[in-house]
């Protein structure tokens, strides 16, 4: 089997250092830039991140644990699977320091000892079950649920995709990925949604993908072509210290894996559940936890108001314990 690594940005928004920095940069950022406490709150529920890789996917070969160079108290820093990385380890001097995870993200093929084969986590993304490394990865090629859309704008992230899709319509010519790979697009794998990408037939153009919050797979040799070919274009994301509208999103290297073929398709929503977390869908997450229905639950913190019925720290105490039901047990990325 090939190396797979994982890749986790993590950041602690009650670190002092942290706190005096953001607020340092806060009035040199432009209005659009998104700098809403969801994109930095914590829920304390690290450490079940790292038990459920350990207890669910034993065969990972190294975990990238990046911050600004903060940690929690509880990481064991000689973990033989653990590579505690800082910004400054990888990333340029003159753009940090950086609150946005996208320079984060967008510069990690610069991680030296990171695998050709890696996974990237967002740290609401937890193992409840058993995962194979099938799911990630068939033979050298990562796992997708490739399909074509049309880009439908409702918030400011949908800025951030367009400006993703200029760059694939850029590079590629959507005829021709299709003729090439027609087996992969049209994959009785999908399901209905094969359909979506029947119908996006009509552009010529990529108007958009379906996009997901599980863990990807990514192919490090795929960042280091796209920044050959687009370095411009990365560099001036690299350089904003927040999000901002106009940046593109590691999701460019998603969607330029897709373009080029480099993929097997998979139907990602039969063993993962995604939830935005809220007081409706509280109850359901804790109980999909608990039964482990699913292979992977995404727990997504995605609005400010989700909470009414119930307290931020009320719906964090809940969530954490029923992640410590299945996962009680400390992990060796613990001291």
């Amino acid at each position: 089997m090939e190396k797979i690594d994982f890749v986790i940005p993590w950041v602690d928004n009650t670190d002092p250092e942290w706190q005096k920095s953001f607020e340092a940069y806060l009035p040199q950022s432009s209005r659009s830039s998104d700098t809403r406490e969801i994109r930095y709150r914590n829920w304390e529920n690290l450490k079940y991140w790292f038990r459920g890789v350990e207890k669910f996917a034993p065969w990972v070969n190294k975990v990238h644990f990046i911050t600004c160079g903060h940690k929690p108290d509880w990481l064991n820093l000689n973990a033989p699977k653990l590579h505690f990385v800082k910004h400054s380890d990888y990333i340029p001097s003159e753009y940090l320091p950086t609150f946005s995870t996208r320079p984060i993200l967008l510069n990690i093929h610069r991680i030296e000892s990171l695998s050709e084969q890696f996974v990237c986590f967002d740290d609401d993304c937890f193992l409840i079950n058993n995962v194979a490394p099938e799911r990630f990865f068939k033979g050298k090629l990562p796992c997708d649920k490739a399909v074509m859309n049309a880009l439908i704008p409702w918030c400011l992230f949908s800025h951030n995709i367009l400006s993703n899709i200029c760059v694939i319509n850029a590079s590629f010519y959507k005829p021709d990925v299709v003729r090439k790979n027609w087996r992969k697009w049209f994959s009785p794998q999908i399901g209905p949604q094969v359909f979506q990408t029947m119908f996006a037939q009509t552009w010529t153009s990529f108007s958009g993908f379906y996009d997901h919050h599980f863990p990807q797979g990514y192919l490090k040799s795929t960042l280091r072509e796209v920044w050959k070919l687009h370095e411009d274009i990365l560099l001036r994301t690299t350089a904003e210290k927040f999000r901002t509208p106009t940046d593109v999103t590691p999701w460019l290297f998603r969607y330029w894996q897709l373009a080029r073929g480099d993929f097997v398709q998979l139907d990602l929503d039969k063993d993962s559940k995604y939830f935005e977390i809220s007081d409706r869908s509280l109850n359901e997450i804790i109980l999909t936890i608990k039964t482990q229905t699913n292979n992977i639950v995404v727990v997504n913190d995605g609005d400010t108001t989700s909470f009414v019925e119930t307290t931020f720290k009320e719906a964090r105490e809940k969530l954490n314990n029923s992640l410590s039901a299945i996962l009680s047990e400390k992990s060796s990325f613990e001291v």
